[in-house]
């Protein structure tokens, strides 16, 4: 029954969405848009920062199983660490409510996020076609990748929760490695019949002035969807259900 959680790498909406208090956080979510309001007095931290995350007093410590200083970790507190991508993403949200005691609740929100995600994808191909494809592009600093099914940014609802197709191409060079780095004049190749497009404020996005890219089908028919980058690498409750709506929206317009 924990009381003050500390999360060194992302899961943060986990916790939110399950109710339960958190004290620190590493800077990706202190920083993520999403999660603004619940953040606002929360304390950022690092797996090097042991006097603040000793002086936060936590009575659990989650993280992914890179993280650095897990013995000195485990003696402030119970430390659970979790291999990124060994299960999937509503499988995760379930592990996270067993360590929380809240099980019961995240297996609810499980059952009713699948069922909506899956109507939603329904509703979306009978719109746009059984074979029309979509691709999940993300532009951050100066480079450009395009996503697998399984690598946040909206890819596991698009592609696992509604049956949406991945541009053959696609799933060649990114379904196993999770991305694949693009160069701007390749960027046709990759592109589906519909491009979600998640964009850094601070990315270089010059590519989008070039004919190479005006000349994409995708973006001749007003189907790019664009979304915040900022906030979009995370795969949790609170995330999930932004994207669903957001996905919504650029595909139904409701």
């Amino acid at each position: 029954d924990p009381q003050r959680v500390i999360l060194l790498s992302g899961f943060t909406g986990n916790v939110i969405d399950l109710g339960v208090n958190i004290v620190g956080v590493d800077v990706w979510s202190k920083n993520n848009p999403t999660f603004e309001k619940e953040m606002k007095d929360v304390t950022e931290v690092s797996d090097e920062d042991l006097e603040k995350i000793i002086e936060l007093e936590p009575d659990l410590i989650i993280g992914l199983s890179n993280i650095k200083n897990l013995d000195k970790l485990s003696e402030i507190a119970p430390t659970v660490t979790y291999t990124w991508g060994k299960v999937d993403y509503l499988t995760q949200h379930i592990e996270i409510g067993k360590l929380l005691n809240k099980e019961k609740e995240a297996q609810a929100w499980v059952d009713n996020f699948k069922k909506e995600a899956e109507e939603a994808g329904n509703e979306i191909r009978a719109k746009i076609g059984e074979d029309a494809t979509v691709s999940v592009m993300e532009s951050y600093g100066k480079d450009l990748y395009v996503f697998g099914s399984n690598w946040a940014r909206g890819t596991e609802i698009l592609y696992q929760a509604m049956n949406l197709k991945m541009p053959e191409k696609v799933k060649e060079v990114a379904e196993e490695s999770g991305y694949f780095t693009l160069s701007a004049e390749v960027i046709p190749e990759y592109a589906g019949d519909y491009v979600i497009l998640s964009k850094y404020s601070d990315a270089d996005t010059s590519f989008q002035e070039t004919d190479t890219y005006k000349n994409i089908p995708a973006v001749k028919n007003n189907r790019v969807f664009e979304m915040n980058g900022q906030g979009a690498s995370f795969s949790d409750p609170v995330t999930l259900e932004k994207q669903l709506e957001f996905f919504k929206k650029s595909f139904l317009g409701n």
